[in-house]
């Protein structure tokens, strides 16, 4: 089975990446496989200067998931040009920055960065992280989601794909801000704002109080709003949220997504990424599909309609 895809400046060996957030920079999964056999690692957020994360509890379980409310730690980009990006290059798989920034500034500083870094395949800016104050900053406004995005592709000539908030009324509106700045891809669907409550303690669970839902329950929302964008939008999509076997990546690709990314999945599974590349391949086989690329939009009409 063909897995090749290729999409907004990008050629991936197959559909499967990482979801920023969720496999740091691959050290712990190259313990256990080859990084090689993945399409692409979308790296742990990558700030100007290193950031310490929220305060403890950190994580939650939740029905259908689990609520995470890191803070997006990371030891800034210094340490990941110098430290982790040579780790990476070691592999033959693409890697994607995933940038975050507390303002425009920040987030251009780290685009110029990474920018022209060997190894580095494309940059994925996010504007919609729900689990630091100024997360949603840019997302909640489409005005201001267009000119960040404008200054960052000002600033690299990098493949540059723009991560969506389901925290938001019109996800269509905020993708067609990113497109109109020059935004090559979306990424699809960040968390979704949520809590849980310690009844004993009489008090919110999380040390931020409130956090990013992620895991299966988030998988209809994923599938409804990549179907949109892919459709409305046109820009090639990176779909994801609640992906666990191959069946669920296919329904992505069917919905209009160029690729998936696996995120929670891998805490309960660290084997996920490298099984869900080889069921992919089996369910496209058994649903009469020659390659990857025969079944994109297969259930969405539309989005071929909009990328024709």
């Amino acid at each position: 089975m063909d897995l090749r895809v290729a999409f907004a400046g990008l050629t991936l060996k197959n559909p499967l990446l990482t979801a920023s957030g969720t496999f740091g920079y691959g050290r712990e999964a190259a313990e256990i496989y080859d990084l090689g056999i993945l399409g692409g690692v979308m790296v742990k957020g990558v700030s100007r200067e290193p950031w310490p994360g929220n305060p403890p509890a950190r994580v939650a379980r939740a029905p259908g998931g689990m609520l995470n409310a890191i803070g997006l730690q990371n030891p800034g980009l210094k340490h990941f040009v110098e430290v982790d990006l040579p780790f990476l290059r070691r592999y033959q798989t693409a890697v994607v920055v995933n940038v975050v920034g507390h303002d425009q500034q920040g987030f251009v500083d780290v685009v110029q960065g990474v920018t022209g870094q060997e190894g580095v395949a494309a940059i994925e800016l996010n504007i919609s992280c729900p689990n630091v104050a100024d997360g949603l900053l840019f997302s909640q406004d489409p005005a201001s989601a267009r000119r960040l995005v404008q200054a960052a592709r000002a600033a690299t000539g990098l493949p540059l794909i723009v991560k969506i908030s389901p925290n938001v009324t019109d996800p269509v509106a905020l993708g067609q801000a990113c497109k109109e700045a020059g935004a090559d891809a979306l990424s699809a669907i960040n968390t979704l704002l949520g809590m849980a409550i310690d009844t004993a303690r009489r008090r919110p669970v999380l040390g931020n109080r409130t956090g990013g839902l992620s895991g299966p329950a988030v998988k209809p929302i994923g599938l409804r709003i990549v179907y949109d964008l892919a459709a409305q939008v046109g820009l090639p999509v990176i779909g994801m949220g609640g992906i666990e076997t191959g069946l669920d990546a296919l329904e992505y690709i069917m919905a209009g997504a160029r690729a998936v990314a696996v995120g929670t999945a891998v805490f309960r599974d660290p084997y996920a990424p490298p099984r869900i590349v080889r069921e992919l391949g089996e369910e496209l086989q058994s649903h009469g599909f020659e390659n990857a690329t025969q079944a994109w939009a297969a259930a969405n009409p539309a989005a071929r309609e909009a990328a024709s």
